[in-house]
């Protein structure tokens, strides 16, 4: 019943009388007192005044599954929370809830990662109590080939909830990091399960450098986090929520023709990439171009020294500025 009382309240913004409460919930007036007590304690801001009733009046970034629920206003993506508080990898508990007939759309969230993992199996820091930790399960019914897009969609969706948020535009390093002043603030892993020719889940992992100040060695000169960026603190129950209310219209508009071009043109705004010297770092073979931007299935497109333009997939590639990350 928390979680019911808070949402009404954060969508309300005015005083609800505690009989309002009691009859919209059917329970006791205790009940309801015991509930805003309980919200209270854990930290978020409720007036109470006599004949007026209860008012929120402000909340603290805290990462639980009522919170989450409490500001999600989407249909589909995230209507089901899985909050776990330390967890190996929200990537391996999506997998586990899909084959376990878990719903398309379910939200698996943590504050704490042990075995995180970007691309190509390298590890993602992930502390407790500052940033962002969550993967999205989807059940798509398109072939396996469209996969790759939704990396892109996510890419985006992120970059779109952090602006609205934060004020701040991020870049997107194709294909799907997402960086402020050339540096790294949130990585994106997408898997997929086939069972014969056909696409059982996808899952798309995302971390966010949130509240994150102090980076190891090896990466701080490639890492910065929203803190240290937008100097403000941004509630991370919200973000998650923000995120997902941008790719569900997102994804509906890449399942219309199963392709990105309705999103390309928006995609591009954000990619740093574009227009600039780049090193593709190709298994068989680096080279190096000018990129022009995306097509429609997400591929970047290269202009070769020749005046060629050649196609790049994600896969295994890696794009690299010139002189850095960037």
């Amino acid at each position: 019943m928390r979680t019911k009382i808070l949402k009404l309240l954060r969508d309300t913004k005015e005083y609800v009388s505690g009989q309002e409460l009691c009859e919209k919930f059917g329970v006791s007036r205790t009940a309801v007192w015991k509930a805003v007590g309980q919200l209270k304690k854990e930290g978020y801001g409720i007036e109470a005044v006599q004949n007026k009733g209860y008012r929120l009046v402000s909340v603290p970034d805290v990462l639980s599954r009522e919170e989450i629920i409490s500001c999600m206003k989407t249909k589909r993506m995230g209507r089901n929370v899985v909050y776990l508080e330390r967890t190996g990898s929200t990537n391996q508990d999506a997998k586990r809830l899909a084959e376990e007939g878990a719903q398309d759309g379910t939200l698996v969230v943590t504050d704490c990662q042990e075995t995180g993992k970007g691309r190509r199996g390298r590890g993602w820091v992930s502390p407790p109590g500052i940033n962002i930790y969550f993967t999205l399960l989807l059940r798509p019914q398109f072939q396996p080939d469209k996969a790759s897009m939704l990396t892109l969609v996510m890419a985006l969706s992120v970059a779109q909830a952090i602006e609205r948020r934060t004020g701040y535009i991020p870049g997107i390093k194709w294909p799907n990091d997402i960086v402020m002043d050339g540096k790294k603030v949130c990585g994106i892993l997408t898997e997929m399960t086939l069972e014969e020719e056909y696409i059982q889940s996808v899952v798309i992992g995302v971390g966010i450098n949130v509240g994150q100040t102090d980076f190891p060695e090896e990466i701080k000169d490639k890492a910065t986090s929203l803190a240290l960026k937008c100097g403000t603190g941004t509630a991370r129950s919200s973000l998650i929520a923000g995120i997902m209310e941008r790719f569900e219209k997102n994804y509906a508009l890449f399942e219309k023709n199963l392709d990105l071009s309705d999103l390309k043109d928006t995609y591009e705004t954000y990619l740093v990439n574009k227009n600039r010297e780049v090193r593709i770092l190709d298994p068989a073979g680096e080279f190096e171009g000018r990129a022009e931007g995306i097509n429609e299935k997400g591929e970047l497109l290269i202009e070769l020294p020749d005046g060629s333009v050649r196609r790049v997939y994600a896969g295994e590639v890696s794009v690299r500025g010139l002189y850095g990350y960037v």
